[in-house]
């Protein structure tokens, strides 16, 4: 059962659902939604419009909600919205979003954010992802689910990481990483599949369908584009669809070792 400690702040107007632990000296604003069976711990502070579902844990000094870290800002009215059963761990950093990038920010459900993860302003995340501790996302992000961003690493704004993606600890991203796929170094680029995260989720057979193409498209040295548009329209798994339907979307690029095409 749920329990608000007097000496927490709540703000009037803000709307707490049923059995919410709210623990002393942590603050709620008067726009906050705080969805049933959520608890949030001593000190963490939870500013704006921000929604939260149901079941999350937000443990000691997270900062959820506070304004956009982007210079731009001036007052309009942002949002947060977050799912259900996230772990939100101490320290964390959490921003709304700007009017230039569609005014909100989300993230969706079953995520554990470890402590010092910042997640930046117009950011959409996805669900069952794991960001280890320090891992910091720039504004504008595109996050799919289960993904693992390594702790120490940084994301560069406007990247979009797909489905069961792992990006390396200390790595440094700034190119976009394709779905099933793993990145790393510094600045990081493709190193293969995902395999550890694939094998817990996909067939044998649909991991050896993206075998094939991901040699086609990062190992051969073709064209990267062309390459994906043909296995794309031969293809009939789902997998191997999205991995070439991001290689053909993607507009910041993906960090691989261009190879030649006589190799």
């Amino acid at each position: 059962m749920g329990m608000i400690s007097p000496l927490a702040i709540i703000e009037e107007g803000a709307v707490i659902g049923e059995n919410v632990s709210i623990a002393p000296y942590a603050f709620v604003s008067s726009q906050a939604i705080i969805g049933e069976g959520t608890t949030v711990a001593q000190g963490a502070c939870i500013y704006g419009k921000t929604t939260i579902g149901k079941n999350n844990r937000i443990f000691s000094h997270a900062v959820v909600g506070s304004i956009p870290q982007d210079l731009k800002y001036n007052g309009e009215e942002v949002e947060l919205i977050i799912g259900d059963d996230n772990t939100i761990r101490e320290f964390t950093l959490l921003n709304p979003g700007t009017v230039g990038g569609g005014s909100k920010t989300v993230i969706g459900s079953h995520n554990l954010l470890m402590g010092y993860v910042h997640v930046g302003h117009d950011c959409i995340i996805g669900s069952h992802c794991i960001f280890a501790n320090a891992a910091t996302i720039a504004g504008h992000v595109e996050i799919g689910d289960h993904v693992v961003i390594g702790g120490m690493t940084p994301v560069h704004q406007f990247v979009k990481i797909g489905d069961y993606a792992m990006v390396a600890g200390a790595s440094a991203l700034s190119q976009d990483v394709p779905p099933f796929c793993m990145a790393e170094g510094n600045r990081a680029s493709l190193r293969g599949l995902n395999l550890t995260g694939l094998r817990r989720k996909l067939e044998r057979s649909d991991i050896d369908q993206l075998k094939i193409a991901y040699k086609e498209l990062f190992e051969k040295g073709r064209p990267l584009k062309e390459t994906a548009q043909e296995i794309f329209d031969a293809s009939e798994n789902d997998y191997v669809k999205a991995l070439c339907d991001f290689a053909i979307q993607t507009k910041r690029g993906i960090a691989y070792e261009r190879k030649n095409s006589d190799s």
